[in-house]
């Protein structure tokens, strides 16, 4: 009899590597507002700030799955829980813009390293019929993460404001971004030790040799006579692949594996270029371009954490009911909605300096703006450049939420309905599905290296995002932004229609002949 409690409680344990990966991405969103200011950083040195931490995690990538084939996966976890320490102490304390991408790049190598590992363990661990929700546990822990990034970002702000002399003695306020990276360290170490209660891979275990100890934890998982039949099932596929050569990248060009790596680098792909780290790094940065001002925004980033965990629940208590390609195709359909929603309230605002609405500015900046006072702009583009001709690029940087807040013209609960459904979008479907899809789709003998590659590309799709987004909202503007993450999202969708055969309820070993020998073919 399978052991629900035990295969979950290990789960759970395992992807709170996706907690510290969510937290330790997150994190930064309430950061760059400030960091931008005390570095005197332009758009490009604030997008590498927020994505160096993505360069070197899709770094890890290409090596944390062969080096868990070679180590045992536990082992690499035991090494990311340590480094998400290292990196959070060491960002909390960084003199300079150097040493904080330095530390952040660090923490980087652990986030590559479990966000590729963790869900490869729970697959080899959970029978078929738990795989898909014990799966998307990695998923809802990233985004619990997240959450709580977000939360405790507002919680510090807010202390920051605090009078109270024990805040004042923590220095909240001056050094606000610095207690929001510091944070992580306790997860970080809580992980650490809580890994000492999770056995080794039961699927690592018989690939290397222990055919026992892989035995002993099948069946714990999955019952005596399921753990049976599935040692039974690794040992044929391992015998099969005993006259070959151990597996190498080369290995995935196969024309048997085309259409499973053809899937698998087009959902990597479409999960990051339709914008949701954009979201999530950046959130408060993009309810202040809605003219909330600095409290609001940090508030509303809160619900985008809320919204993102609840349609993770409901992602994960579906996945293995509805199957993976319903949620696919809803959830994507909703992405290119939402994301034409939000280009169209951008395009729709626009900004005018009334000269009453100006006397909610400091004196001396409402003093520099009086040319630009009753003059409207309909583009945020020919706004800002205004503002910085006139008032000049450090005044225009430091007080741009102020300054937009009081000129303004928009449906600000318009920006917020269109990014809480974005991102309940992306939390029911392409969020946790992806990562499922991973864990099934490649075979046993190239599957460490094949989550690795795919994984690579899909940090690599994220990077580029995380990096250029500051520099598109100053170069292309919010409204075409967002509109060509729509745009994306439209063509995802057509290949998930068209091409993604359906994975519940199958066997690891199943998966790896049906999708070998129909590459076309849609179930």
């Amino acid at each position: 009899m399978t052991d629900k409690m035990y295969v979950a409680r290990t789960a759970l344990i395992v992807a709170l590597g996706g907690f510290l990966m969510g937290f330790d991405a997150s994190v930064i969103s309430g950061v760059v507002k400030f960091i931008e200011i005390e570095f005197s950083l332009s758009s490009l040195e604030l997008g590498w700030a927020v994505s160096s931490l993505t360069l070197t995690a899709t770094l890890a990538m290409m090596v944390s799955g062969p080096l868990s084939d070679a180590v045992g996966r536990r082992t690499v976890l035991y090494g990311a829980a340590v480094l998400y320490a290292v990196s959070a102490i060491g960002s909390a304390l960084a003199p300079t813009y150097t040493m904080l991408v330095a530390a952040r790049m660090i923490g980087g190598i652990g986030v590559g390293a479990s966000l590729i590992i963790a869900p490869m363990y729970i697959a080899e661990i959970a029978p078929p019929a738990m795989r898909g929700q014990m799966v998307s546990f990695n998923q809802l822990n990233i985004v619990f993460g997240i959450s709580v990034a977000f939360f405790t970002n507002y919680l510090i702000l807010q202390l920051g404001q605090l009078e109270a002399a024990w805040a004042q003695s923590l220095m909240f306020g001056p050094h606000n971004w610095r207690w929001m990276l510091g944070l992580e360290t306790l997860p970080a170490v809580l992980y650490f030790f809580c890994l000492f209660a999770v056995p080794e891979s039961p699927r690592w275990l018989v690939m290397n040799g222990q055919s026992d100890a892989g035995l002993a934890i099948m069946t714990k998982a999955n019952g005596a006579e399921a753990a049976q039949h599935d040692l039974e099932e690794v040992h044929k596929s391992l015998a099969a692949d005993a006259n070959k050569e151990k597996a190498r990248l080369t290995a995935l060009f196969a024309p048997a594996l085309r259409l499973v790596l053809l899937i698998g680098i087009v959902i990597a792909v479409v999960q990051q270029i339709t914008g949701i780290n954009a979201v999530f790094f950046y959130a408060p940065m993009i309810f202040e371009q809605s003219g909330i001002g600095t409290n609001a925004a940090f508030m509303q980033a809160v619900l985008v954490g809320l919204v993102n965990l609840a349609f993770t629940v409901v992602a994960i208590l579906l996945i293995d009911r509805l199957g993976r390609r319903p949620l696919l195709i809803t959830g994507l359909a909703g992405v290119a909605i939402t994301m034409t929603v939000l280009a169209y309230g951008f395009w729709s605002a626009s900004y005018t300096l009334e000269p009453d609405a100006m006397d909610t500015l400091p004196d001396d900046v409402a003093a520099v703006l009086m040319p630009l006072a009753g003059e409207t702009f309909d583009s945020d583009l020919a706004f800002k450049e205004a503002v910085r001709n006139t008032a000049g690029p450090v005044m225009a940087q430091q007080y741009q939420s102020e300054i937009i807040t009081s000129a303004i013209e928009m449906n600000s609960l318009l920006i917020l309905f269109g990014i809480l459904t974005f991102v309940a979008s992306f939390a029911v479907s392409v969020g946790p599905v992806m990562w499922v899809l991973f864990s099934e789709l490649f075979p046993n003998r190239v599957r460490g290296i094949a989550i690795s590659f795919v994984g690579l590309i899909n940090s690599a799709v994220s990077w580029a995002v995380q990096q250029f987004f500051p520099w598109e909202l100053a170069n292309l503007g919010n409204a075409l932004t967002f509109l060509l993450y729509g745009a994306f999202a439209v063509l995802g969708l057509a290949f998930v229609i068209t091409r993604v055969p359906e994975t519940k309820g199958k066997s690891l070993e199943e998966l790896e002949s049906f999708l070998s020998h129909h590459k076309k073919t849609r179930t």
